[in-house]
């Protein structure tokens, strides 16, 4: 291939193609209305059977999906790729599955109940796999995402959604973006340009925010926990939902935090703003916010625009244990729905029934065990269904998936205590998780353990 040098190029990460952009503004102006059709235009490109990627969460392109929709009745078997929907797209009906053969990586209340009733797929694995599968799995056909208005450069920005989708993008053999003045534009490894995408929509829909969940007081008690054992200058890693953004509120009398995590919150913004998180002391990016995806509120998005500390990479890198590891003093904070006296932790189901996922939880818990001076953290309530269960259990509920292997876990945390696992015997775990159950249920526990001759 010659390359004019005469030419401004640029390359993004492995696996994208070599982009030599126009030197003149018009050129790139023509390219872009040449580009720019309708949404029920863009659609049309689609093709039964084919694998359609849409990006996690917020990153997803309204009209366009709305517009896909709109052919169920032309369409047949289209698999639609996505983790983590937040919003109930018309697709996700049983009614459409004949069309739209929804292909899940972590469920939510869009798309759970299509799981657990077979109208939709879902794929286990770690998040920091996905953008592997779309080079040794899954070859995208179509790819349709939300992107930030094109730069003087001819670059738009995946904002809100880098995780597995620049990877998604630059494999599809078609690529649909959605441009809204809305959607933040981030720096790192976060752009797509012009010549790399078959057609442009346009739409100004707010992007979707999502509601910071109200603490109770056994998430305020939990994070008061975890917060005591985070030392001055470490570099935190947030899961979602209300207990990591307790731990957030919490720790408000720190120094130098660093922050490198899956996803950007709105709790975060807080740190920041509070002078907790500079990322001066921080072993690997110094002085940045490193991070996949993000969902909240405007406030968080209008935090991300154009913000020069926070760098998005695909999951692949933000993820992966090895990575993780080199940040020092590392520390992961998330959540389980059920874990056994020896530590495995079932964080995704309810017994056989799908939940949640995996996520990133196994990802970062690994990595800090690499980490010098890491630590991983596991919460959750001691009880559920207003306290006539235990989540600490003898054994795990018949057909619950481990998301956090025992070899993996490093401290549990309920509102009753927090207790060290690694390096303990299964005696001493067993003896350990008793300690910070409900005390209503600690004498049962006692005797399961003992006839399971754990203690």
């Amino acid at each position: 291939m010659s390359v004019d040098l005469s030419r401004e190029a640029y390359i993004a990460s492995p696996g994208r193609k070599l982009i030599i952009y126009p030197k003149s503004r018009h050129m790139l102006a023509d390219l872009y209305k040449q580009k720019l059709v309708p949404a029920e235009e863009a659609v049309k490109i689609i093709k039964s059977g084919d694998n359609l990627v849409l990006p996690l969460g917020c990153g997803e392109p309204p009209a366009l999906v709305e517009a896909m929709a709109g052919r169920r009745n032309e369409l047949e078997g289209v698999k639609v790729h996505q983790m983590l929907p937040l919003k109930k797209a018309s697709y996700l009906d049983s009614s459409m599955a004949k069309s739209f053969r929804h292909v899940s990586w972590f469920t939510s209340g869009a798309n759970r109940q299509g799981v657990n009733e077979g109208w939709a797929d879902f794929m286990p694995g770690h998040f920091h796999q996905y953008p592997g599968m779309f080079r040794d799995f899954i070859r995208p056909d179509v790819f349709m995402g939300m992107v930030s208005p094109m730069d003087e450069r001819g670059y738009f920005s995946f904002g809100l959604s880098v995780d597995y989708t620049s990877t998604a993008a630059a494999g599809a053999k078609i690529v649909l973006l959605e441009v809204n003045p809305n959607m933040p534009r981030t720096r790192g490894d976060s752009l797509i340009h012009i010549s790399e995408v078959d057609y442009i929509v346009e739409n100004e829909a707010p992007v979707l925010e999502i509601p910071i969940p109200p603490l109770t007081p056994e998430d305020e008690i939990i994070g008061s926990y975890i917060a005591a054992m985070i030392e001055d200058g470490s570099t935190i890693q947030l899961g979602i939902g209300a207990m990591p953004n307790a731990v957030a509120k919490a720790l408000h009398n720190k120094n130098n935090l660093g922050i490198h995590t899956e996803m950007i919150t709105d709790g975060m913004v807080d740190l920041v703003e509070g002078g907790v998180v500079t990322g001066r002391k921080k072993t690997l990016h110094p002085g940045k916010i490193i991070g996949s995806f993000a969902a909240g509120t405007r406030r968080l998005y209008d935090f991300l625009n154009e913000n020069p500390m926070v760098e998005m990479y695909p999951v692949s890198y933000v993820n992966d244990p090895y990575v993780i590891g080199q940040n020092h003093k590392m520390v992961s904070i998330n959540a389980s729905l059920e874990i056994d006296l020896l530590g495995q932790c079932a964080s995704e189901t309810i017994g056989p029934r799908q939940f949640s996922a995996t996520g990133g939880q196994s990802d970062f818990a690994r990595g800090c065990l690499r980490s010098p001076g890491g630590k991983g953290f596991i919460a959750l309530h001691s009880t559920a269904k207003k306290g006539t269960v235990s989540k600490i259990v003898p054994v795990l509920q018949q057909g619950a998936v481990v998301s956090c292997s025992k070899n993996d876990v490093d401290h549990i945390v309920t509102e009753y205590g927090v207790v060290k696992l690694r390096g303990k015997t299964a005696r001493e775990r067993a003896l350990a998780m008793i300690s910070i159950a409900h005390p209503d249920f600690r004498a049962e526990l006692r005797d399961a353990a003992r006839k399971m001759r754990l203690i």
